[in-house]
Order: C-alpha cells, then sequence, then structure tokens
C-alpha cells in the first residue's frame, strides 16, 4: 500500500489543481483548506507550531517545497525521524485536506 497508496493519493491531487495558491494555478476549494486547518490544528500544532511556524525541532512547514508533494504524503502516512506516522487514523481525504492547508498556509484559511 505504501507505494500504491501514495503514487493514486499524489496523482489524484496533481489532477486537482494542487498546487500554491499564488502560482496561479486554480486554487484548492476553501472548504478543503478550512478541513485541513482544522485537522492541522488537532493533529500537528503541537510539533509544527500555530499557523504552520515550527519550533526548532520541527519542519517549518511554511517553507515546505511545494512540488514535493508525495513525499508530503508518505511523510505523513509513514512518518519520518520525529515525525510518527498518520496513516491508520488520517484518511487519504484528511491528508488531501492537510497538504491544501500547507500549501494554502494561513492566508487561504477561513
Amino acid at each position: 500500500m505504501r507505494l500504491g497508496a501514495a503514487f493514486s493519493l499524489v496523482l489524484a491531487l496533481g489532477c486537482a489543481g494542487a498546487a500554491a495558491q499564488d502560482s496561479g494555478v486554480k486554487p484548492f476549494p476553501p472548504e478543503q483548506i478550512t478541513k485541513g486547518a482544522k485537522l492541522y490544528a488537532t493533529h500537528c500544532t503541537t510539533c509544527h507550531g500555530a499557523r504552520l511556524a515550527n519550533p526548532e525541532w520541527a519542519v517549518d512547514l511554511r517553507k515546505f517545497p511545494r512540488g514535493d508533494q508525495a513525499r508530503f504524503v508518505d511523510t505523513v502516512t509513514y512518518g519520518s525521524r520525529n515525525m510518527p506516522p498518520w496513516g491508520d487514523l488520517l484518511k487519504l481525504d484528511d491528508i488531501e485536506a492537510l497538504w491544501a492547508y500547507v500549501v494554502a498556509g494561513e492566508r487561504g484559511k477561513k
């Protein structure tokens, strides 16, 4: 499932126009960003900080490469270094929503 699910999610997000909102590409739906913001507040704030501003021990998600969606999906799903895996708790659409929030940032949050 690891490679197959990650590839499927990346393909689905790519087809949905998942790109930075300020790059001129179709933005994420506001509902998806809002859902991602809520999930972020529940599951990610403790380590990555409020408003994507990280403590020194976690990745600064404001600077996460927008072209590296596959890495984001893989890391959230399976974990990496100090980051725990969330694949058993978050569904694929939850991870898509988190990606939308990270890409849109605070300005995309409603």
